[in-house]
Formats: structure tokens, C-alpha cells, sequence
């Protein structure tokens, strides 16, 4: 492949088409399954988190107090697309990407093991809380994170184009949240409050699988190489 050549004469290599397409998909695939991870939180908070994490507190407190723990995963998100966004620029963003991944989707993992309330005490929503901010620390390094491969990858006069790739996957994570949790809930039936609600954090796993294997192919972003060269 012939390189071409920056401004600063640093030679990059151009992306062909059929690897520009992976890497779109790469980056819809990982926010699909980013916000697959951030949504089944929100659903869980309203349905069984109030009484299974807080449930010395009347219905509405707890209510409050699940959503609370819902809403530490926004405040947290600008501080991880400040950390990941250094690291990428000096290690490597294809690697932050893969760290990213596979980190939210462990907090997603861990929270449905998580045991509850009656079992360990105060203990299980400062976890719940602690897990919940990780979560939303390695998510704004993701979501930034894919915008900047997929960007730096594309040709010129096509990087917003491709670059919406990125944000397609939101929608297709957080309908498969929903669709999870609604079919888990029919299957479960009453034990869905039980142990049920715990399956479609513990199915994160799959899609981390899934994941990591589209996103470990991708080549890293010419951009990257030429500061490395420099």
C-alpha cells in the first residue's frame, strides 16, 4: 500500500475501504454495547434496585435514592474522556478502545453478581454506587475514544459521515437492553425480582466477547502513527 505523505512530511498509511468499513462497525458495535451496559442500569434502577439496594427507606427514597445511583454514571463520564483521551494520545487509542470495552462491560458483569442488601448490608449500595461510576468513567472514554478512530481513519470529506457511525449504535444498544429485559421478565416471571433481573447484566459478557473481537482487528489510527514517528 503506498503511503502518503502529512504535512510534516511523517508518512501515514491510508485506510482502504474494506478495512474503513470494519472500523465504522467497530465503533457502532462498541457504542451499542456501551449503552446497552449504561441503559440496563436505568431499567434495573426503577424496577428492582429500590428494594433490593435500598430498601430501608420508604418507596419513594428509595426510588430517589436508585436513580441517584443511575445518574453517578453521567457525572462521571467527562472525567474518563479526559483520562482515556490523554493515555490515547500518548499510548495508543486502539488500545484505550479495547481497555474501555472490556472494563464497562466487567463493571456490568460485577454488578449482576453483586449480592444485595439483605445479605451484606450498607455494603451492597456503596458498591452498587462505586461500580456505577467506574462504569461511566470507562464510557466517556469509549464514546470519545471512537470518534476519534473512526475520524482520524476517514478520508477527507467524509469524516462526519462516518464519524455518525458511531452514534448509530446507541439506538441498536439501548433497544437491546430493553428487548433483554423484556424477555428475561416474561421468561423469569416472578423470580425476575429475584434473580432474574441479574441475567442481562451477566449477558454483557457475550458482547464483550463479541466486541473485543471486532475491535482487537482494527489497525491503529494513522494519525497515531504519524505522532509516533514524529
Amino acid at each position: 500500500m503506498t503511503a502518503l505523505a502529512s504535512g510534516n512530511g511523517a508518512p501515514t498509511r491510508p485506510t482502504s475501504p474494506d478495512e474503513m468499513r470494519r472500523i465504522a462497525l467497530a465503533g457502532a458495535f462498541g457504542t451499542g454495547i456501551e449503552l446497552y451496559d449504561f441503559l440496563v442500569f436505568g431499567l434495573a434502577a426503577g424496577l428492582v434496585f429500590p428494594h433490593l439496594f435500598f430498601p430501608h427507606s420508604d418507596p419513594l427514597t428509595g426510588t430517589l435514592a436508585s436513580f441517584m445511583a443511575f445518574g453517578a454514571g453521567f457525572i462521571s463520564r467527562p472525567l474518563g474522556g479526559i483520562i482515556f483521551g490523554h493515555f490515547g494520545d500518548r499510548v495508543s487509542r486502539k488500545t484505550m478502545l479495547v481497555i474501555t470495552l472490556l472494563a464497562t462491560g466487567t463493571c456490568t458483569v460485577c454488578m449482576g453478581l453483586l449480592p444485595t442488601y439483605q445479605t451484606i448490608g450498607a455494603l451492597a449500595p456503596v458498591l452498587l454506587v462505586t461500580l456505577r461510576v467506574l462504569q461511566g468513567v470507562f464510557m466517556g472514554g469509549e464514546q470519545s475514544g471512537a470518534f476519534i478512530m473512526v475520524a482520524e481513519h476517514a478520508p477527507a470529506g467524509r469524516k462526519a459521515f462516518l464519524g455518525a457511525s458511531v452514534t448509530a449504535g446507541s439506538p441498536i444498544g439501548s433497544l437491546l437492553g430493553i428487548t433483554s429485559f423484556q424477555v428475561v421478565a416474561m421468561i423469569t416471571g416472578s423470580a425476575f425480582g429475584v434473580w432474574g433481573w441479574r441475567i442481562p447484566f451477566l449477558a454483557s459478557a457475550i458482547l464483550i466477547a463479541i466486541g473485543l473481537y471486532v475491535r482487537v482487528g482494527i489497525s491503529e489510527s494513522p494519525e497515531f502513527e504519524r505522532l509516533q514517528a514524529e
